[in-house]
């Protein structure tokens, strides 16, 4: 065993701890860390998995954005940090039955499915692929969506401003 393949289950181990404390804790500020270290396992185990754009994409995007977003918020509101979150549990029964249906079904996938490990690795960094591709292939719907993105965030800029009038 490689030292890849050892790194891949100390990742996968903290990420699967860290999601079951996330669901687990009473205080929110607990589950936000835990949200976080496990975010950023993932983005770990798609850097191992040579998938370097997925991992940069979940860290700005997840960790830098929405995470901080989170925390923010939640540090900015005031006494929510002492107060413990109440999980009373419902329907354990059916979701315990729900995951373990969908457990056993993942399981047979991967048991029943032919994986192809032994292709060879490309070494060219999956960004640059990204980019060559954007920028011959698909450069007119890459601009026409950068387009209407822009018209978005001005009409709902105007529409923002219109109501506050």
């Amino acid at each position: 065993m490689n030292y890849s393949t050892v790194l891949f289950y100390i990742f996968a181990l903290i990420t699967i701890g860290s999601a079951v404390y996330l669901v687990t804790t009473k205080n929110i500020m607990y589950s936000a860390v835990a949200l976080f270290i496990s975010l950023f396992s993932i983005a770990v185990l798609y850097i191992l998995l040579r998938a370097d754009f997925i991992a940069i994409t979940q860290i700005m995007v997840y960790v830098g954005g929405i995470l901080i977003l989170l925390l923010f918020g939640i540090m900015l509101t005031r006494k929510v940090t002492e107060v413990d979150i109440t999980s009373n549990a419902l329907n354990v029964i059916p979701s315990v039955i729900f995951a373990v249906g969908i457990t056993a079904i993942l399981i047979v996938i991967m048991l029943t499915t032919k994986w192809n490990i032994r292709a060879p690795l490309n070494n060219e960094v999956t960004v640059n692929q990204i980019g060559k591709m954007m920028l011959t292939g698909y450069l007119l719907p890459f601009e026409i969506a950068s387009i209407v993105l822009l018209v978005a965030l001005i009409g709902s800029a105007m529409y923002a401003r219109k109501s506050k009038q």
